[in-house]
């Protein structure tokens, strides 16, 4: 399959999932629909992050704790339910009004005394310079999962907590939004106007179950071996520089005017 300028893909691309993480390293919850921030990323998608008394970010790849903790959100009231995992009276809280209750709350699950702090227009992305939503295929992550005995497609996205799912199309479809040398693809996916930059390097968060933090035996290796072994032929392998890298990175292209994605958006190139 190749992608032609201004024409709807065939294969019918189309947006199937929205997950935003409104506190960075916890759970994400899934919205039909999202308005894009000024600074490229979804509405309430890492508006929140856990810092400690030194001012250092709190998440997976520092510390195995934050597994412990069990978020659910409503976006839309800005509320959030914090429990232990496996634990049975999750407590509620208001996330702009009580944040003191919410960062004691925090520190007591994580075991680290931190604060939260807030960027409601920009979020706190982990690639500043590839600042927009990333972007992966349903087909993809079922691979995924095949590759290891017992891991479900839901486990397989809490692992890589990525954004936006095209379904409609075959594993690995996303590759081709990124270019040979440096090069950004542009694309669209209904009015939300975005550069492919380049392939998500990945962490060691990827290797952890979501909900217990328990490491799977040679997860990165394994998956390095597979992901070389099943690159597409349209994928820019220059790009590739090691194999332990999932979904593509983004960002929004002007005109830079308010707009919003939702589930079923057509995703062209342009």
């Amino acid at each position: 399959m190749v992608f032609r300028a201004g024409v709807r893909y065939s294969m019918k691309a189309e947006l199937i999932r929205i997950a935003v993480f409104p506190i960075k390293s916890l759970d994400g919850v899934t919205v039909p629909s999202s308005n894009v921030m000024a600074g490229g990323g979804l509405a309430h998608d890492r508006r929140w992050r856990m810092v400690d008394q030194q001012g250092r970010t709190i998440n997976g790849k520092r510390t195995a704790a934050v597994h412990r903790v069990a978020a659910r959100f409503d976006v839309d009231r800005e509320l959030v339910w914090l429990d232990q995992r496996g634990g049975s009276q999750p407590r509620v809280f208001h996330l702009v009004e009580e944040r003191a209750a919410v960062q004691r709350r925090l520190s007591e699950l994580v075991g680290i005394e931190l604060t939260l702090e807030e960027d409601a227009r920009h979020g706190f992305p982990d690639d500043p310079d590839a600042s927009g939503p990333t972007v992966v295929s349903t087909a993809t992550l079922e691979t995924v999962a095949s590759w290891f005995n017992g891991l479900t497609l839901e486990q397989v996205r809490a692992r890589f907590r990525t954004n936006l799912e095209i379904g409609g199309v075959p594993a690995f479809w996303e590759d081709q939004l990124v270019g040979d040398d440096d090069v950004e693809v542009p694309f669209a996916i209904g009015s939300l106007k975005l550069w492919g930059i380049k392939p998500c390097p990945r962490c060691i968060v990827p290797t952890r179950c979501a909900e217990t933090g328990e490491a799977t035996i040679a997860f990165a290796p394994i998956f390095a071996k597979r992901r070389e072994q099943t690159l597409p032929d349209f994928a820019p392998r220059s790009r590739f520089d090691n194999f332990y890298q999932l979904a593509i990175n983004t960002r929004r292209r002007p005109p830079l005017e308010p707009c919003t994605v939702n589930v079923g958006d057509a995703v062209v190139r342009e």
